[in-house]
């Protein structure tokens, strides 16, 4: 018996669920795909499947072998996939999850660069302020901002955005310039779903204390570039990111509201699917962008 071909053919028996469709797909015969599942059951001395020409199912047994063989297998193909991109050129497909307004503000001219760096390297992006399962939706990694709390993501901590409120000139001429955190009570406010659960937050002046700050949102939703271009088209008062707003200021289209205070800065994180092996092209980018992030913090 050659024992990886006979876990390979059990393995693809078990995910198919018909030796014959593992068959199909192999392109082997039926009677050499059941044969050699045969011999792995007499070389382990239990049963696996347990099959009639009616009934297919995995034994207790059988759905404990297969979980834990597929994890050798996976670690197998990491182990050869980290071999064999030693010494090669960044190469390969790399597909990144991030939020709507960051990736599209922020992530995207860095994106741009990165291409002209690893030419070899071809970027899947998808923007979307959900939460991405990353190894479900096939994934390399995801940009994820704030605070991570399942404990079954890999998260590696890349950087802090800093975030302030404004709104434009015009709605600020009409309705008044704010002198202190409370007054935001009686102006429009635009809120982002995942950011504002309540009306009431905290603002963090720069002597470092805070205060407790009540808003009457307008409009709410769980899109970010929604929110950021109700804020530009005046709809009201709003968090952006800092490091955004000083372009938005020059041409006009913006303007900080109570620069004495801001918001609780929000956390970066690069989300991986395995922490058994992350592919050079994922390590290299999030090195990168993250020192792109400390550069303009």
């Amino acid at each position: 018996m050659d024992h990886f071909t006979a876990i390979s053919y059990f393995v693809r028996v078990a995910e198919s669920g018909s030796f014959s469709e593992a068959a199909r797909d192999l392109g082997r015969s039926q009677s050499a795909i059941s044969q050699q599942v045969r011999m792995l059951e007499a070389h382990l001395g239990v049963r696996l499947i347990d099959r009639t020409t009616r009934r297919f199912a995995l034994t207790e047994a059988g759905v404990r072998y297969l979980s834990d063989i597929k994890l050798v297998l996976e670690a197998l193909a990491e182990a050869d996939a980290s071999v064999a991109e030693q010494g090669n050129a960044m190469s390969g497909r790399l597909a990144i999850s991030a939020p709507v307004n960051f990736g599209t503000r922020l992530l995207g001219g860095f994106l741009f660069e990165f291409v002209q760096a690893y030419p070899d390297v071809r970027l899947d992006v998808s923007l979307s302020d959900r939460f991405v399962d990353v190894a479900a939706e096939g994934f390399d990694l995801a940009i994820r901002l704030g605070v991570v709390n399942e404990s079954h993501l890999i998260a590696r901590h890349i950087g802090t955005i800093q975030r302030c409120l404004a709104a434009t000139p015009a709605y600020l001429d009409k309705v008044g310039r704010p002198t202190s955190p409370a007054e935001l009570a009686n102006m429009a406010y635009v809120a982002h779903s995942s950011v504002h659960s309540a009306e009431t937050f905290s603002l963090i002046h720069t002597d470092g204390s805070r205060q407790a700050v009540t808003v009457n949102p307008v409009l709410r939703s769980d899109n970010s570039h929604m929110v950021s271009e109700a804020i530009i088209a005046g709809v009201g008062v709003g968090l952006v990111h800092q490091v955004l707003l000083p372009p938005l200021m020059e041409s006009g289209a913006l303007e900080r509201v109570l620069p004495e205070w801001h918001y609780e800065p929000q956390a970066v994180h690069a989300i991986y699917p395995s922490n058994r092996y992350i592919p050079r092209r994922s390590r290299v980018f999030v090195d990168a962008f993250a020192a792109h992030l400390q550069k303009i913090r």
